[in-house]
């Protein structure tokens, strides 16, 4: 008998009316909203201008999700092109099935695309957004709860997640809640990052590839307790080949990336910079002017004379 256990939720779509709200599609909007709020927080804290981070959000968004479904659908072929199966199944995102490797790097293409047509640098704008990726991420997974997937292997844990479904092969049962394992694993990541960033100072792209490595490291083992349908190579399933050579990758960048350019970007956004230099050059004028008429004052009363007045008046008539 369980005494203890994480229920998963009967239904995984609640109806508005005739409106349906999927808990899937909702996680990963919450996930969005929560990435560009915080990724704009951090880019005016580096001074760049408000609203700029959801501006190319716009860009990176759309991009993602298609990379995110897309290597879903490649690296998890059989389950919408094998026998018995429908291929229009592969359009069906609000079911679930999102490779965040594909999400990444297509969406770092759609940010290459605003970035550039603001003239902004892709790693700053990266680096910004690197902890509130990973929010996302924590936030998304619970995604997975309302869909019951992406469980581990079956245990008797207080915390072990509860599967009453038995659509695509599923066994009733409890088992581990990677889905959790891996949110709580994408918290710590985000604060790790912040950490470091206000510690060192990360600049050049180095924050989101730290972000990057941390994640895959927790993606690895998390994997490796997944008990769905995965390709193996060499025994391993090919989600922890993709979390190895990426966190290699990774790593590597913060450690070339560091010789290279050290420190960090002085300007992330040549438009802010603009016109903070044009506020702070009126300031500066003002202050001179001002310093200039008590400096002559001063030498006027220092001599006896007024030497505001005009030079045609000598005082005498």
């Amino acid at each position: 008998m369980d005494l203890a256990y994480i229920p998963s939720p009967s239904h995984g779509v609640l109806y508005l009316g005739p409106v349906p709200l999927r808990g899937y599609a909702f996680c990963i909007i919450i996930g969005v909203f929560v990435a560009v709020w915080y990724g704009n927080r951090r880019w005016i804290a580096r001074g760049g201008r408000s609203g700029t981070v959801a501006d190319i959000a716009v860009w990176a968004v759309p991009f993602g999700l298609v990379g995110g479904r897309l290597y879903h659908v490649i690296t998890d072929y059989q389950l919408y092109f094998g026998e018995g199966r429908d291929w229009v199944d592969a359009f069906k995102i609000w079911e679930g099935g999102l490779g965040i490797w594909g999400a990444i790097a297509l969406g770092a293409v759609g940010a290459w695309i605003g970035c550039r047509r603001r003239g902004i640098p892709l790693p700053a704008y990266a680096d910004a957004l690197a902890p509130g990726i990973a929010l996302a991420q924590a936030i998304g997974r619970w995604g997975n709860w309302f869909n019951q997937e992406l469980y581990g292997r079956a245990t008797d844990l207080p915390w072990a997640v509860k599967i009453t479904s038995v659509d695509g092969g599923r066994v009733p049962g409890t088992y581990h809640p990677t889905f959790l394992y891996e949110s709580l694993w994408c918290i710590g990541v985000a604060l790790l990052v912040i950490w470091a960033d206000r510690r060192f100072k990360l600049g050049h792209g180095r924050a989101f590839a730290l972000y990057v490595a941390s994640y895959c490291a927790g993606r690895a083992w998390i994997e490796y307790m997944r008990v769905d349908e995965a390709h193996h190579i060499l025994g391993l399933r090919l989600n922890v080949w993709t979390a190895i050579i990426v966190f290699v990758l990774a790593v590597t960048y913060i450690v070339v990336s560091a010789r290279l350019r050290p420190g960090r970007e002085e300007i992330v956004e040549p438009a802010a910079a603009e016109d903070d230099g044009i506020t702070g050059s009126g300031d500066q004028d003002a202050d001179s002017a001002d310093a200039e008429s008590e400096d002559t004052a001063a030498a006027g009363a220092g001599s006896g004379k007024d030497l505001r007045k005009s030079p045609g008046k000598t005082g005498k008539d």
